[in-house]
């Protein structure tokens, strides 16, 4: 299974007045990593809509479970794979370390978005093509 890791630098801007990271911004770590990891995949935006037409891969579902927090100044490092595929969506896993010590970690249900045949003004998820998923599989 194909893993991505990406070393953050938890800012100043990304804490509360107690100096530890709000939770809404471990969900856009999350979004960033989850882009890293397609490219790391070779699927790039550019790349995903000249050859899939896909515009997109929207977040439809999102859990998280914290388990310690992360403060300014922090070195946190985020390992994300591609734990399941299904017909039209597929669950990205994000384990967040500080050290070696597990801090958070987190789900997200998303699809691959292509532009609607009715409505050009809308998007919809479209199958996930095979030769996409066996990107993922590779170490």
């Amino acid at each position: 299974m194909l893993k991505n890791r990406k070393k953050i630098r938890v800012e100043w801007g990304d804490c509360d007045p107690a100096r530890v990271v709000f939770y809404p911004r471990y969900f856009a770590y999350f979004d960033a990593c989850t882009h890293s990891l397609f490219e790391r995949a070779g699927l790039s935006r550019r790349n995903m809509q000249e050859k899939y037409q896909i515009v997109g891969i929207p977040l439809v579902e999102v859990r998280a479970r914290f388990m310690a927090p992360s403060q300014f100044g922090e070195e946190i490092v985020v390992e994300s794979c591609v734990g399941a595929f299904r017909n039209r969506s597929f669950q990205v896993q994000h384990k967040l370390y500080k050290g070696e010590k597990l801090a958070v970690e987190a789900f997200e249900i998303r699809v691959l978005a292509v532009q609607s045949a009715d409505d050009p003004d809308k998007v919809t998820a479209r199958p996930i093509p095979p030769d996409v998923i066996k990107r993922f599989q590779k170490p």
